[in-house]
């Protein structure tokens, strides 16, 4: 290992026994070396001007890549923070971590690429967590289960392991977080929101269900209710129920695929509302669907499948509504989509399930385009 800095005698009294070496001189030592991890950063807490945030976040890294390949590292990985992702983030350390990590992609270099971290622990907690070390273990861990349910984190041995990964791919965002897989508050959470949503649209709308059905039946020739076999969690089939929005014998293909004189009248304004979608609530009663989650798919769309598969997106139930549905993101852009998703299962807690819910209450997204 070798550990590159500013201060060389500074890193070799916090490391000692291990080798060291400055910015200026360190690429006959690294020459040997098959990973370069660049941790060179100036964080969000300082209070430096926006051209010093520059000067760390975009250009040094830029410098760095440039040296490591000179010197033929086959490796190298920048590490940046999931606010940086946020493209409403406009704060000095967001905008120059999104600048440094475009340059590095715009460097067209293999297995060069950024990693974005939630909240890192480790065997003990620190920084605004570090109070959970003064409770007992137990309560411990079930406070944390709670604050981590509202925001992703990742434990650090997590981080390790996907950075040594040969065979990782240096997918666009790569977001490295606990995904919520082992989170039972959030899941518990989860839960119960859908089947309260679920509960309400059937119990206290039943009569603009009803409503909704006579319109369709009245509008056009055909079933009220539309069912297709669509790809759920794990890649499994099962039965989406939808009201219909487009004439009978419309073929089985993606949205975008579909001409747009397939749509019903009452079809278009059903989808410009989503209201098509209420139905949903029975798949989200059989535990098919959730309220929140990427939008299912139809069998044929394989592409999609397929990208959606090696990204960990099929782990996963899909949703009513979704992070790529919010940013106007449908399934005419297979892999884009399946990137955006993944970037969702990264970044997944209860706040962004809940920013995701209150824009598509408020019209943010649309449905699948037509031709």
């Amino acid at each position: 290992m070798l550990i590159v800095g500013r201060d060389k005698d500074k890193i070799k009294r916090a490391f000692p026994g291990i080798e060291a070496a400055t910015y200026a001189n360190f690429a006959d030592q690294a020459s040997l070396y098959d990973l370069a991890i660049n941790l060179a950063t100036v964080n969000s807490n300082s209070n430096k001007s926006l051209q010093e945030f520059y000067a760390v976040n975009r250009d040094l890294l830029q410098d760095l890549a440039r040296r490591c390949h000179d010197i033929q590292i086959p490796k190298f990985i920048n590490f940046s923070s999931v606010h940086a992702l946020d493209e409403q983030n406009n704060g000095n350390y967001a905008v120059s971590k999104r600048e440094g990590a475009n340059l590095l992609k715009a460097m067209c270099l293999d297995n060069y690429f950024s990693v974005y971290l939630p909240s890192v622990f480790g065997k003990k907690w620190s920084g605004k967590l570090e109070f959970l070390n003064k409770l007992p273990k137990p309560l411990a861990r079930a406070v944390f289960a709670l604050l981590a349910a509202l925001k992703p984190t990742v434990q650090i041995d997590t981080v390790v392991d996907e950075i040594l990964d040969e065979n990782g791919e240096a997918f666009a965002p790569k977001i490295i977080s606990s995904r919520q897989e082992n989170n039972g508050f959030y899941h518990f959470v989860r839960r119960a929101v859908d089947l309260m949503f679920a509960a309400l649209v059937i119990i206290v709308f039943w009569w603009l269900l009803i409503a909704l059905w006579i319109a369709v039946k009245i509008d056009s020739r055909g079933p009220g209710i539309f069912a297709q076999r669509r790809v759920g969690q794990f890649g499994n089939e099962f039965t989406c129920y939808k009201f219909r929005t487009m004439t009978v014998g419309t073929a089985q293909r993606g949205t975008h695929e579909v001409s747009k004189s397939a749509v019903t009248r009452v079809g278009r304004v059903f989808r410009k509302f989503k209201l098509d979608e209420l139905p949903q609530v029975i798949n989200i009663l059989k535990g098919e669907m959730s309220l929140i989650g990427p939008r299912p798919c139809l069998p044929v769309q394989e592409e999609l499948i397929h990208e959606r598969r090696i990204r960990g997106v099929l782990e996963i139930k899909p949703g009513i509504s979704g992070y790529a549905q919010i940013r106007n993101i449908d399934m005419s852009e297979p892999v884009f989509l399946a990137k955006t998703d993944a970037a969702y299962v990264g970044l997944r807690g209860l706040v962004l399930d809940c920013k995701i819910a209150i824009a598509t209450a408020f019209g943010s997204g649309m449905s699948d385009k037509t031709r």
